[in-house]
């Protein structure tokens, strides 16, 4: 599994004209499922985004977490995270995970940080999505829980 996150100021998600998700403060999550990925991969990427201490503290450190900030989440699907691109320039996407596992897996990593405690909006599986943020930083951090 793979996770783009990225620390804003604020974000939301729109599909159809109509926004389903906005956040403030918080990190905007891009989560990928891949072929070989398991139950194990979800809950290594859960520990891992709701873990990550890259906001600043009092000496412009990163070191504070989502809870010590009182930040949000968005999470979106993004099966484009497993884009092979090393042939041509057409990217295929046969390592991404069937559609059913993927949405499970997505559903199942939203759940994962709301059991910790992690205010967590989504946008829609599947879905056309139109997602704009500020990006705070900016700061991205790429996640692959086959590289631990």
């Amino acid at each position: 599994m793979k996770a783009i996150v990225q620390r804003v100021s604020s974000a939301s998600v729109c599909t159809d004209g109509e926004i389903i998700g906005n956040i403030d403060k918080g990190f905007v999550v891009l989560i990928g499922v891949g072929q070989e990925d398991t139950k194990d991969d979800v809950n290594y990427l859960v520990k891992k985004v709701t873990g990550l201490r890259i906001f600043e503290d009092e000496n412009n450190k990163m070191n504070l977490s989502l809870k010590d900030v009182g930040g949000e989440l968005l999470v979106i699907s993004q099966f484009t995270l497993f884009a092979d691109t090393k042939k041509g320039n057409r990217p295929s996407f046969i390592n991404a995970g069937p559609a059913e596992l993927s949405k499970d897996y997505y559903k199942l990593f939203i759940s994962g940080c709301q059991k910790l405690g992690c205010q967590t909006k989504e946008g829609r599986f599947g879905a056309h999505m139109d997602i704009t943020l500020i990006a705070d930083g900016p700061v991205t951090i790429s996640i692959d829980s086959r590289l631990r």
